[in-house]
């Protein structure tokens, strides 16, 4: 019996070379989606939609192309046509059985944009978006016009469903039309928005001043203002989209910091607008190749450091010694920038182009921006003197925020002790880094929290019940709460338009309630409150969300706890199968002992948390708003409407009665 068992576990153990696949053509994107876009949500849905039209701007901006359509139709069917020089279709030298076409659509890493021939600032550069829009799609067509014939090819899947056809002559067209479906094996029911693709059509628009874009959606598509045709051409290029964004609201200085300049030999160019709105709580675009780079990069740290550099000058050659001390953060923070560069062979940190890596990117950019700040404050010294009074204002804020903060830091432990009970107990560390602040439910789940703690980097802050809906309070109200009143000074980073997360004291805010509806409700109120009065700690991925567990199940010795029902079944149909499980439900973290709250909830080697995040682009935040406003708003009118819609997602069992 030993022997079989030893023999049934070698076989088991074996790992040989059979094991290894290989997978090929467009196999690896369709079992990966999210290596090439960034995984099977909403934003990696209609990234398919920016990769084909990240193409056709390629064409415009290489000087082949004018006029790009967008159109999309019943049955998430998008197709994208550029009037440029169209995918060749002569057979590929290395697959002299494939058209070029053929090669591009079914084959990883293929394109013209590798050495730099035929296109010098373009931003598809992987050779890898059109071909994993083609492997992500159910049904995909490309029609080319070239030397005034007509050819088309289609695709299924990444499979390719026959040779290429010659359809015949045309005489008044010429470019490419890529027509596609994505695919539900991979995506779902998920549906392309017309707003967000009009938007979209609409930020290219502004990119790149040569191109005419052409919008059409079929209006039974549309469920809100979003026009069912448009035609998007901005010779003012980004001035134009800043200019449409501040919206008259009153600015720092009148005229916008606004321009464009080439860089020398060949290398490129930048474009880019700057406004300092009063009240601001800042806004940035920036833009490589017209590829939105959401988390920045080099070409950011360029403009940064000529407004820096730039306002210092300026400051020294009106005698004003303080500006000697002005930081990024002081000119850069409450501003609206948009940047777009120009450059060869940009590099990014991923295939969905977030950042922006190019070292060189930094130089030519602050070499092209700084010469024109410097003008554009000397050349006006009322104007200079406006926005450095401005700055300065700032910097002294944040040097009094961060005296502020210092003395919080060194009395918070002593100081916070003499308040009533249930109030904050501070953590040891003067170092924000590494600190941790968790916002409790209730004094008896406080008091445990307090002895399951980390003293030297966790600190506690029970809040009683549910707190006050900012959603749908006014701002006297909202400054009137105490428990609001001590959450933001615990904080220690102001709120609203004084928010800098700079001056967080705490690296994570974590918000711990019971694993049940109440719990759900509060943390709800809480992320409410973070989403309008402090956005921008968000944003950075300061908020957490704790995940205490619902059950506690025992066989003999041994315990495991289950975050939820399926967890709990998880553990009863792997781990404890076949055995008697004795379950114990908490009905809220007060019923946990300090050790039990340390393990499951506390314990940075032990616990899981749920990162609560916002998107980086300032315009795809406005869908979260506009959640938030319908079901913690005033209106319960929206509410209503909500639950009428989704009631019939949820399902019974979910329910917690």
């Amino acid at each position: 019996m030993s022997d079989l068992f030893a023999t049934s576990a070698a076989a088991s153990n074996a790992y040989t070379a059979s094991d290894i696949e290989v997978l090929e053509g467009l196999e690896p994107v369709r079992r990966r989606p999210g290596m090439y876009i960034g995984g099977t949500d909403e934003r990696a849905f209609h990234h398919l939609a920016a990769e084909v039209l990240d193409n056709a701007m390629d064409e415009a901006v290489a000087g082949h192309a004018s006029r790009i359509e967008i159109t999309l139709e019943p049955g998430n069917r998008l197709t994208i046509t550029d009037n440029g020089r169209g995918i060749p279709v002569d057979p590929h030298p290395k697959f002299p059985d494939k058209s070029a076409l053929e090669v591009i659509l079914s084959t990883l890493h293929s394109g013209g944009k590798f050495n730099g021939k035929a296109y010098s600032t373009s931003g598809g550069l992987h050779g890898v978006g059109v071909s994993v829009v083609n492997a992500l799609s159910s049904d995909t067509i490309v029609e080319v016009a070239r030397n005034k014939e007509l050819f088309r090819q289609r695709f299924a899947r990444g499979v390719t469903l026959g040779p290429l056809e010659k359809l015949g002559p045309v005489n008044n067209r010429r470019g490419t039309s890529v027509t596609f479906t994505p695919d539900t094996e991979i995506f779902g029911e998920m549906h392309f928005k017309p707003n967000r693709l009009y938007r979209l059509a609409r930020s290219k628009a502004y990119l790149f001043a040569g191109v005419e874009i052409r919008w059409r959606c079929d209006p039974a598509l549309i469920s809100d203002e979003t026009p069912p045709e448009a035609v998007f051409q901005f010779p003012g290029g980004l001035s134009d989209h800043l200019r449409e964004q501040v919206n008259g609201r009153e600015c720092v200085t009148t005229e916008f910091f606004s321009g464009q300049q080439e860089f020398a030999d060949d290398q490129g160019r930048v474009e880019w607008a700057v406004a300092w709105p009063l009240w601001s709580e800042g806004s940035y675009s920036w833009y490589c190749n017209t590829i939105p780079t959401p988390d920045g990069g080099t070409h950011e740290a360029g403009i940064r450091a000529a407004i820096v550099k730039g306002i210092r000058a300026f400051g020294a050659l009106v005698g004003q010694k303080k500006a000697e001390g002005i930081a990024a953060e002081d000119v850069v923070i409450g501003s609206e920038i948009m940047l777009s560069v120009f450059i060869r062979d940009p590099q990014f940190q991923s295939q969905t182009k977030d950042r922006l890596t190019s070292p060189e990117a930094a130089r030519l950019v602050e070499n092209a921006v700084r010469d024109h700040f410097d003008h554009f404050l000397a050349d006006n010294m009322e104007r200079g003197k406006a926005l450095l009074g401005y700055v300065l204002e700032r910097m002294d804020d944040r040097l009094r925020r961060r005296a502020e903060k210092e003395i919080k830091r060194k009395t918070a432990t002593s100081a916070r002790k003499l308040r009533l009970p249930g109030k904050l107990t501070d953590c040891s560390s003067d170092d924000p880094a590494g600190t941790e602040l968790f916002i409790v439910e209730g004094d008896s789940a406080g008091g445990s929290a307090k002895q399951a703690r980390d003293r030297k980097t966790q600190a506690i802050l029970p809040i009683r019940g549910k707190i006050l809906n900012v959603a749908s309070a006014t701002s006297d109200k909202i400054r009137a709460n105490s428990e609001i009143a001590d959450l933001i000074q615990a904080l220690g980073c102001g709120s609203r338009k004084d928010c800098n997360p700079d001056l967080l004291r705490y690296e994570r805010i974590i918000i711990m309630t019971d694993a049940d509806v109440d719990g759900a409700h509060i943390a709800t109120l809480l992320m409410t409150f973070f989403f309008q009065e402090m956005p921008e700690i968000v944003r950075q991925g300061h908020l957490y969300l704790a995940q205490p567990p619902l059950y506690r199940l025992t066989v003999g010795a041994k315990s495991l706890y289950a975050r939820d029902d399926a967890h709990r079944a998880e553990i009863e149909a792997g781990e404890f199968k076949g055995k008697k499980v004795d379950v114990g439900r908490f009905k809220g973290l007060g019923e946990m002992n300090p050790g039990q709250l340390r393990e499951t909830t506390m314990d940075p080697k032990t616990r899981g948390l749920l990162r609560v995040t916002l998107p980086q682009e300032y315009e795809e935040r406005a869908g979260v708003k506009d959640l938030v406003d319908r079901l913690m708003g005033k209106n319960p009118e929206h509410r209503f409407t909500f639950i009428q819609e989704n009631a019939a997602r949820v399902e019974e069992d979910a329910i917690d009665a």
